[in-house]
């Protein structure tokens, strides 16, 4: 079921499905919320599952050139207080995980708690110096590719290839993407050093890492799990960034025994 709020003249989409405590997924970046169709049919059994189109993605309106992280928070914020449902354990994969903790930061009475999936404290709080300047190098040039050439393409994925029943979702989640949308997530991630927050976290916390990752590799999830008090790290065998994705049963299985055990 599609619903929306409006935050501040901005239109913001989301997916709901199921009844029970609810649990919130942020996406990644050129993603939107058709990336959690695998956990809105599997865990709708026990939850209300939302699954939200972050301004400048998806059905939800476009950025200001200006947006920041503490607009994405607020936007959020107000998807969460429209469940009318109380506080909510809050998953985001890579980018929706530095969104997460942002929420986090500003927004801690509507957390029950944090799923933590392939994620960076920001890239500028996770990954070497080098590794930063590569990626904003390699997004410029993405990004200057003339009008009907733009292609997002993020390397490393996946641990092998991408499974064959997503290779259509995949493509349609890529035919959507703004590149508005992704200049504003690079300034973003390049920028953002979240690693002063970890310490801070005091609700439950589970970081679920695909073993083969190598945009976010483990030594980023053992980062976490060392600044984060009690933090669980499970690592899903066989799984590269998209975890949910390419093994979604154990993905799916992880979510609903930790959020069952804190709800």
């Amino acid at each position: 079921m599609v619903a929306t709020v409006q935050v501040s003249g901005l239109r913001v989409a989301y997916d709901r499905a199921g009844a029970g405590p609810p649990v919130v997924f942020l996406h990644g970046a050129a993603d939107d919320a058709r990336l959690w169709r695998p956990q809105l049919d599997a865990l709708a059994d026990a939850f209300t599952v939302v699954a939200w189109d972050e301004p400048g993605a998806g059905r939800s309106s476009d950025v200001p050139e200006c947006f920041g992280l503490a607009d994405y928070a607020r936007c959020l914020a107000a998807v969460v207080e429209s469940l009318r449902l109380g506080p909510a354990h809050i998953a985001g994969l890579s980018w929706g995980g530095t969104v997460a903790l942002e929420f986090y930061r500003r927004h801690a009475h509507l957390v029950r708690t944090l799923i933590l999936v392939d994620t960076y404290a920001g890239w500028k709080g996770s990954l070497p110096a080098g590794e930063v300047r590569a990626r904003v190098e390699g997004a410029r040039r993405m990004l200057s590719a003339p009008r009907g050439e733009f292609a997002p393409a993020l390397p490393g994925l996946f641990a092998g290839e991408p499974p064959a029943d997503c290779l259509p979702l995949l493509e349609a989640m890529a035919a959507c993407v703004r590149p508005e949308t992704l200049r504003t997530q690079l300034r973003l991630m390049a920028g953002t050093d979240q690693r002063d927050l970890l310490p801070t976290v005091s609700v439950p916390t589970l970081l679920l890492w695909g073993e083969q990752d190598v945009r976010s590799p483990l030594t980023v999830a053992r980062q976490f799990q060392e600044a984060i008090p009690a933090a669980e790290l499970v690592v899903i065998p066989g799984a590269g960034h998209v975890s949910n994705l390419e093994r979604p049963e154990e993905f799916n299985r992880a979510v609903r025994g930790f959020c069952q055990a804190h709800s």
